[in-house]
Parts: structure tokens; C-alpha cells; sequence
């Protein structure tokens, strides 16, 4: 394994969004949030899954296993951009719009995997390609709880904004330590800690939705 801190804790991700994704599939109702949301944290769970196996057999891109896998990661976060992008409509806009919205993004997701497929394969066509629909979700959070000032909305709210730190504590490359435990071993830490901030923020919101 090359990167056991960084395989292990992407392991760890994957497992925390199966759970999520298991506990929203079973509930009640099958509502657009809900299933959003659970595509959401699948598709997030199937990147860090993948992901975390390219870092630790397959970190030389000249392999074949790299050559499949890393595109697998990208398109998998491109599926976690579009749940996003739907997730937003859906709290902030009428069941027209949103599925306008959700349509539009659903069309951006396939532009975006011809381009990985065929174009570019770098991690930062994922992030430029997330960075918009994060923001989007962060301010639509937020202008949720305001309007309901309900405490779990509050919680997913600050869990979007860590991933944000997270994403910071990555790019800016802060390491526990350079070897054992890597800036990217660090990232999936704090991004565990905001996923289940925002799984108890979207349990509140398709609770309340399912009571409309």
C-alpha cells in the first residue's frame, strides 16, 4: 500500500456515506430530496471509495488500474456536483423550477464527463467543475435555517462550510505529519466530521418536507 493514511481514511469516508446512503434509503416515502441526497452520499462515498484505491495500489498513473480508476473518481464527483446542484433547487425553488435546475445540471454532468473522458483528467476539472454547486447548497443552507431556524439546518450548514476548510487544508498541503498522516489523510478527516454534519441537516429537511 503507498499511501496507507491516505487509503485507510478515503476507506473510512466510503464507509460513513454508505451508512448515510443506506439510512436514507430506507426510510419512508421516496421523496426528491431523499433521493438526491442518498445519490448525494453514494456517489461521494463511490469517489473516496475509488478514490482511496488509486492512492494506495494504483498511484502511478501509468498503470493500467490508475488509467480506469482516476476517471471513475472524477465522474463520481461530477454525480456528487449534480446532486448538489438538484439538493438546492429542491429546498430553495417550486417543484417546476427545480426540476428545470436539476435538468440543467444533469446536462452540465455529461459535458463534464466527455471532458474528462476525453479531454482532461486532472483533480482540478472536478474542483472548478464542484466549487459553484458547493457554494450554491452553502447558500441555500443558510437561507433555510433563516427561515426555519432550525438547529439540524444550522449543523448542515457548518458542515458545508468545512468541507470548504477542508478543501483548504488540502490545497494548502497542512500535514499531522508528511509522511504518516498526509495533508490528504487530514482532509478526508475533516470532511468526514462535515458529512455528518450535513447528513443530520438533510434528515431535518426531508422530515420536514415529507411533513408539507
Amino acid at each position: 500500500m503507498t499511501e496507507p493514511d491516505v487509503t485507510l481514511t478515503d476507506y473510512g469516508l466510503a464507509i460513513e456515506c454508505a451508512a448515510f446512503t443506506y439510512l436514507l434509503c430506507r426510510g419512508e416515502g421516496r421523496q426528491p430530496l431523499r433521493v438526491w441526497f442518498a445519490l448525494f452520499f453514494g456517489s461521494a462515498g463511490v469517489a473516496a471509495l475509488i478514490g482511496g484505491t488509486v492512492h494506495g495500489f494504483f498511484l502511478d498513473p501509468a498503470t493500467t488500474g490508475a488509467r480506469i480508476l482516476w476517471p471513475a473518481t472524477l465522474l463520481a464527483i461530477g454525480a456528487t456536483t449534480l446532486a448538489a446542484w438538484a439538493i438546492g433547487a429542491r429546498i430553495q425553488f417550486s417543484g417546476r423550477v427545480a426540476r428545470r435546475i436539476a435538468i440543467a445540471a444533469t446536462l452540465e454532468f455529461v459535458g463534464y464527463a466527455l471532458v474528462v473522458v476525453f479531454v482532461a483528467q486532472a483533480f482540478a476539472v472536478a474542483i472548478l467543475n464542484y466549487v459553484p454547486a458547493a457554494v450554491f447548497l452553502l447558500v441555500v443552507f443558510f437561507v433555510a435555517y433563516r427561515r426555519t431556524r432550525a438547529r439540524p439546518v444550522l449543523v448542515g450548514t457548518l458542515g458545508l462550510a468545512a468541507t470548504f476548510l477542508a478543501s483548504a487544508v488540502q490545497q494548502g498541503e497542512v500535514a499531522l505529519h508528511p509522511v504518516y498522516f498526509n495533508h490528504n489523510a487530514l482532509y478526508h478527516v475533516i470532511q468526514a466530521g462535515a458529512l455528518l454534519m450535513l447528513f443530520h441537516g438533510a434528515r431535518s429537511l426531508i422530515a420536514a418536507r415529507a411533513a408539507e
